[in-house]
């Protein structure tokens, strides 16, 4: 599945690859200038009960919401009939990602909007859908989701709100709902809140239970705002992390509320709002973890702290074998949630809008088996990464200054909410792999098994494979200078722009890194083992060091000579001017980074010898003075790029 199979589906035709790149890209800019300021000062000063019941948020909360409303943020991936975008889901949860990597606390009141308008939209009536979704779509009006109660949380037929019909048509709610999201807040003019509750002749359990609009404030006839609903806030809860988002104990008396749908269907209703929400927090995980990410690669660039192996003078602790694994920990996981979210959301895209029936229902099917596995894999991942982002930063980590520590505080809420994760392990088994007996998942591992097979990099190249081989092979057959493992593949030149880092810490970059990515495969192919270099000393390097010449096979039929293994294989080729000329320097010889290792190329220029092998730290020698070499020294500093709307553009784009 790519984006461009969904741009052709009916009703996103103009949601081209083109388009889509340049929003993301504008989205970048506008969540890395106008929201992720805010998130130092909401985690710092939260959101406040006033003593007259209303609730205050942080400072430039209302500012940066206001903003996000006029951009028209909100809409772009709702339906055009209410003043909607009419973009795909798939791009709406990246637009997601991008605001959670910005402020967690401040995207959650934009999600809670968007969940209870596909309720509305899948259950609500002609009626209800004119009065409340355009302003909602606009993101003028708020929305949430009312279900938990002091004794009622994943038993959620426990609850005990009532809902009595009244001779109007409307009904009284009367109860107390806790841990509502952005209950109440000062961003927007209304608030439509979807309120479980059941009726007086209801049956017990999760099969009595209906679903009413309780909003805010009641409506004029003329459209317009009016008075005070019979809802009220009474507490705003303090939490271990988010605290920008209030989240409020709400108390409804004899409240006046709109049944959705029909009585004693509000699971059914409910469960529209949760799946999306629950895909939408697994990629909160994905968020704050590119935002840990990004921040403790910043850390490790710049922290000195003694001396990496084989340097001469104080290294940056990037430099360090522990450090760097736990960066490219962070790395490939983040990259691997990412593709699986946007996977899912494609098939979420499939599943609304193709022609056909049958592949609307197996694409179903599919968000159905990934959309507990997105939850629990992003959101246990998102606290362990973020966990490794503190432990960068050492002790500085544990000091709330430094900003690492609310990361790992925001994201350890996704784990429990919108159904914790051994909530969604049972999904998982009770109901999801027992489709139609097991046939929807063994379908969807065969084609998985399909893509291994047809990779260019089939799974005999994993790491396990690599080391047992290595182990099987013969004294005679290994190199003798000591390296343990082949050269890895030479980096494709760098063309990116430099990425756009705003006061906030979070950065995008702007071009190159989305054409760098658009393939996983051939991006996958840029790190290979790490290798060690032969150190003796006024050696030259022996064979066992230099890059392997190419392969002179031809390709296997069907397959292009431009798939990514060719092109590997084309840039791990040697320069014959490197190898007749060992002192010369050459712009693939000193590729500043490669194999997840510092290379840099040594020149003394006071002796004139020059090209003397590659050292796996940063070249630091008093000796090396020439011009390229302090460039590619400089250049190494930015090998590795953290861009979430790039990424996210280049995995649409695959």
């Amino acid at each position: 599945m790519d984006y461009d199979a969904v741009a052709q589906l009916p009703g996103f035709e103009h949601a081209d690859l083109e388009t889509v790149t340049e929003i993301l890209d504008e989205a970048g800019n506008f969540m890395a200038e106008v929201v992720a300021p805010t998130n130092r000062a909401g985690d710092l000063e939260g959101s406040k009960l006033n003593s007259d019941g209303s609730v205050t948020t942080a400072t430039g909360f209302k500012e940066a919401y206001s903003a996000y409303v006029d951009a028209g943020w909100g809409s772009v991936p709702l339906p055009e009939a209410f003043g909607g975008g009419g973009f795909p889901r798939t791009i709406g949860l990246a637009l997601q990602e991008l605001m959670a990597t910005a402020n967690m606390a401040f995207a959650l009141a934009p999600l809670l909007t968007q969940g209870a308008i596909e309720a509305l939209l899948h259950y609500g009536s002609d009626e209800q859908k004119q009065q409340w979704l355009p302003k909602m779509v606009t993101g003028e009006w708020a929305g949430t989701m009312n279900l938990t109660e002091p004794h009622a949380g994943t038993d959620v037929g426990a609850l005990t709100t009532k809902a009595v019909k009244r001779d109007d048509g409307t009904y009284a709610i009367s109860g107390q709902k806790i841990f509502i999201t952005f209950g109440d807040h000062d961003l927007s003019e209304q608030i439509v809140h979807l309120v479980l509750a059941r009726t007086p002749d209801a049956p017990a359990g999760t099969k009595g239970i209906s679903i009413f609009i309780v909003p805010k404030f009641l409506m004029n006839d003329d459209g317009s705002v009016g008075e005070r609903n019979g809802v009220h806030t009474v507490g705003v809860e303090h939490k271990m992390g988010i605290h920008g988002s209030p989240t409020c104990v709400l108390s409804y008396e004899d409240a006046t509320g709109y049944l959705v749908g029909e009585e004693n269907i509000g699971m059914r209703i409910m469960f529209v709002m949760m799946n999306s929400a629950r895909l939408s927090v697994g990629m909160q995980g994905l968020a704050v973890s590119e935002r840990a990410y990004q921040q403790s690669l910043d850390y490790a660039r710049e922290r000195i702290q003694g001396r990496a192996i084989g340097a001469t003078q104080d290294s940056p602790i990037i430099d360090f074998p522990d450090v760097r694994r736990m960066l490219m920990t962070q790395k490939a996981y983040i990259a691997a949630m990412r593709r699986m979210m946007l996977l899912t959301a494609t098939y979420t895209d499939v599943s609304t809008h193709h022609p056909d029936a049958a592949v609307r229902a197996r694409a179903n099917e599919i968000v159905g088996l990934l959309t507990p596995i997105n939850k629990s894999f992003g959101t246990d991942l998102g606290n362990e990464l973020t966990s490794l982002a503190l432990q960068i930063h050492g002790g500085m980590g544990f000091i709330e200054e430094t900003g690492a520590a609310q990361h790992y505080r925001d994201v350890r809420i996704a784990a429990i909410y919108e159904g914790t994760n051994g909530v969604q392990a049972a999904d998982l088994v009770g109901r999801k792999l027992p489709v139609r007996d097991g046939a929807s998942a063994l379908e969807f591992i065969a084609s998985m098994r399909e893509l291994d097979a047809s990779s260019p990099l089939p799974v005999r190249n994993s790491p396990r494979s690599a080391r047992s081989s290595a182990l099987s092979s013969t004294p005679s057959s290994r190199p003798r200078c000591g390296c343990s493992a082949p050269a890895p593949p030479t980096r494709t030149p760098c063309s990116r722009a430099p990425r756009r880092t705003s006061a906030s810490g979070v950065s995008w970059s702007a071009d190159g890194s989305w054409r760098s990515l658009r393939s996983p495969l051939a991006a996958s192919t840029t790190t290979g083992p790490p290798r060690r270099s032969c150190r003796s000393p006024g050696s030259t390097p022996s064979s066992c060091c230099r890059r392997p010449q190419a392969s002179s096979a031809q390709p296997p039929p069907g397959r292009a000579t431009s798939s990514p293994s060719a092109a590997r294989r084309s840039a791990m080729q040697q320069p014959a001017e490197c190898a007749s000329d060992p002192t010369a320097q050459h712009d693939r010889c000193a590729r500043p980074f490669e194999g997840g290792r510092f290379v840099v190329r040594r020149t003394d220029a006071s002796s004139g010898s020059g090209c003397r092998g590659i050292r796996s730290a940063r070249c630091r020698s008093a000796r090396c003075r020439s011009a390229r070499c302090r460039s590619t020294r400089r250049r190494s500093t930015q090998s590795i790029e953290s861009a979430n709307s790039s990424a996210t553009v280049a995995i649409l784009s695959t």
